[in-house]
């Protein structure tokens, strides 16, 4: 029992940072954020061109809400919104630029296994082909 509570506990902060940023886009509109800067929403569209409106709108309001992003309005007609990494949210600066990195090294890892796959099945086929 014990050691289910302190399994429960060890992994909390992983739950927790998963709830906060976990999903396919708040990670990117974040990365965007830190490393392109303050954003109009249009821009952010721009960037994201997979991702719906709608779905852009709750992500960029749940990390409002989570206070990792500042939302800034602009009293003009038309009305201007700007977001921007808060001071809580630069620190998940390290988090995401280890994705980023990892992100990198997954693919380099899987076009080498892709790789060594394909070079173990062409040598199978010739074997076969060579009567070997």
């Amino acid at each position: 029992m014990d050691s289910d509570r302190n399994q429960s506990y060890r992994t909390q902060g992983i739950v927790t940072t998963l709830q906060v940023i976990g999903g396919k886009w708040k990670p990117l509109i974040l990365f965007i954020l830190m490393k392109e800067g303050t954003k109009r929403f249009g821009e952010l569209r721009r960037k994201l061109p997979e991702i719906t409106q709608g779905m852009l709108t709750n992500q960029l309001r749940e990390m409002e809400k989570d206070e990792l992003i500042d939302r800034q309005v602009f009293q003009t007609i038309p009305l201007k919104v700007e977001y921007s990494l808060s001071d809580h949210g630069r620190t998940l600066s390290s988090i995401l630029t280890d994705m980023c990195g990892w992100g990198f090294f997954h693919i380099e890892f899987m076009n080498d296994t892709n790789d060594a796959d394909e070079i173990k099945r062409q040598t199978i086929s010739d074997k076969k082909t060579n009567g070997s």
